[in-house]
């Protein structure tokens, strides 16, 4: 028997529940990119939400579905680093006024509109780091996908993130007027009981601020000492979360590598100096180039017609210096300040920049999964989550193929299917 099965269906979208039973499912005839490599011909077999076969044979069994994948590229669901489901792009609504003005019901509406968006454009993981003003909401969005009530990427989230008394924002106001932060405050000896409080309010990850822009001239410059951003890592460790950090200037930056935490967030000012540090202590980059593009956009820059803002400018030398010097890159592009839905704009930037686009492809699966301790996510092998998409054509030729996704399975069950599959 065949049939086609539509996207878009109210059933996928509200209940979140695969659309046919997901038991012996074969996916065949596809150029498979594990997660390292591409190879052709593979077939792979899910059962449960289980990866149980891939390989080059058609291993023997029956199979409750079959898929062809003829023309298409099967590749381990894609995990997008640098996520805020709770924000929507600055040129529909400031910043600020997302903070002050939307109520957390629109806010939490928009979160589970922009996770089904998140998941349908193939990105089956996404690490959320902040909710910037939205307290604990993304929490119960995660937990709310995890009971199969939406459907949306497996989450991991950082809650409120830490900032320094004075850095953050909202700003602009008469001293006497008192507004909702978009993140938590703390100084001092106060930054374990906040990060505990943090963990036991049911994060994955602890974000911190380490600089922001507060300088004398608004430029970034550093929040924390070491020794305060190691108690924050201290203290999450002891726990098994990782600590990520929101850097771009250079003290900054050479401040949080030092103190231990795991990814560095944007790194606009590193040099070859900070990247040989971060390759020392093991400190990831997640550049999130796609952020400040769009924010250049939203400033005026035509892309099409005007010069290229020394800001671009810098960020492409930055991320040539980054390539250059072996730091582990990872592939988030801070979306929320633009589209979600449009996370592949973050992994086309990286090939524009220099990154080749099978490294871009092992950047978004198996280094992400690696980096964010997901030992069964980002590879396409036996024992491995069956988080999987198919697109049409050749990403590792073509980044812009992972724009037409036909497939996105999550935990074996299917929210996406163009093609004709056999029962």
């Amino acid at each position: 028997m065949y049939y086609k099965i539509c996207t878009g269906l109210p059933l996928v979208l509200f209940l979140g529940i695969g659309v046919y039973a997901q038991e012996g499912i074969h996916l065949m005839n596809a150029r498979v990119f594990d997660g390292m490599d591409v190879h052709f011909g593979w077939s792979v077999v899910t059962k449960g939400n289980e990866i149980i076969y891939a390989g080059p044979a058609k291993p023997k069994g029956s199979y409750h579905e079959e898929l062809d994948l003829s023309g298409h590229t099967l590749l381990p669901g894609l995990i997008e680093g640098h996520s805020h489901l709770f924000l929507h792009p600055y040129n529909e609504t400031t910043w600020n006024d997302q903070v002050l003005k939307e109520s957390y019901a629109e806010r939490t509406v928009r979160a589970v509109n922009h996770a089904n968006a998140t998941l349908m454009a193939g990105f089956t993981t996404v690490r959320d780091l902040g909710t910037e003003g939205a307290d604990y909401l993304d929490v119960g969005l995660r937990d709310a996908i995890n009971k199969g009530l939406m459907a949306g990427p497996k989450m991991l989230v950082a809650g409120k993130a830490i900032v320094a008394t004075g850095s953050y924002g909202p700003k602009g106001f008469a001293p006497h007027v008192g507004v909702p932060l978009g993140a938590e405050a703390a100084d001092g000896v106060d930054l374990i009981r906040v990060t505990r409080d943090q963990i036991g309010h049911g994060v994955d990850v602890i974000k911190v601020y380490a600089d922001y822009r507060w300088g004398l001239m608004g430029e970034a410059a550093p929040t924390f000492s070491i020794s305060e951003l190691k108690s924050i890592v201290e203290t999450a460790h002891a726990s098994g979360r990782q600590v990520v950090a929101h850097a771009s200037s250079k003290e900054g930056m050479r401040r949080a590598i030092l103190a231990g935490v795991t990814t560095i967030e944007h790194g606009d000012a590193a040099d070859r100096e900070i990247y040989d540090l971060m390759v020392a202590h093991d400190v990831a980059l997640c550049p999130t180039l796609a952020a400040g593009d769009a924010i250049m956009q939203y400033r005026g820059w035509n892309k099409m017609s005007d010069s290229i803002p020394e800001r671009i400018i810098l960020k492409k030398k930055s991320f040539a210096d980054a390539l250059q010097s072996g730091v582990t890159i990872c592939a988030g592009g801070d979306v929320g300040v633009f589209p979600h839905g449009e996370n592949v704009r973050e992994l086309e930037m990286m090939v524009d920049y220099g990154m080749s686009e099978l490294e871009v492809l092992r950047s978004v699966t198996s280094t992400n999964a690696r980096v964010f301790d997901m030992p069964d996510l980002g590879k396409i092998q036996s024992g491995f989550q069956a988080d999987l998409i198919a697109v049409q054509g050749n990403p590792d030729t073509n980044i812009s193929a992972l724009r037409h996704v036909n497939v996105v399975m999550r935990q074996g069950k299917m929210y996406k299917s163009d093609l004709t599959s056999q029962h």
